[in-house]
C-alpha cells in the first residue's frame, strides 16, 4: 500500500466497546475495516462498508484482503483510535473527518 493509502481521510467508529471497530477511507479512496478484539488488531480492505465482507467470493475474487494483523498479548477488546493507528502503521491525514 502506498503512502497515500496509509493516510486516512475519514474514520467512523462503528463500535466503541468490545470489539473496538471503525470504518475508514484512505486518501486514495480505499475503504478499510479496522477491528480490535481479544488483543488482536486487523486492517482489512474491501470494496466498501455496505459489501458483505464475510462472503468468500469477495476474498476469492481479490476484492478484499488483509492489510495487517497483530496480537498485543493483552486479550483486550478496547483500544483508542490513536493506539490502533500506531500499531497498524496508519496515520490520519491533515483535516481528516472523524465521527
Amino acid at each position: 500500500m502506498t503512502g497515500e493509502g496509509r493516510k486516512l481521510t475519514r474514520v467512523v467508529q462503528t463500535c466503541s466497546a468490545y470489539p473496538s471497530q471503525w470504518d475508514a477511507w484512505t486518501a486514495d479512496g480505499q475503504y478499510l475495516y479496522l477491528r480490535y478484539r481479544h488483543g488482536v488488531g486487523c486492517v482489512e480492505w474491501h470494496p466498501g462498508p455496505e459489501d458483505d465482507a464475510d462472503t468468500p467470493d469477495s476474498w476469492n475474487e481479490g476484492l478484499s484482503g488483509l492489510l495487517t494483523e497483530w496480537d498485543d498479548g493483552t486479550k483486550s477488546g478496547v483500544i483508542s483510535l490513536e493506539d490502533f493507528l500506531v500499531a497498524a502503521g496508519l496515520v490520519l491525514a491533515p483535516g481528516a473527518s472523524m465521527s
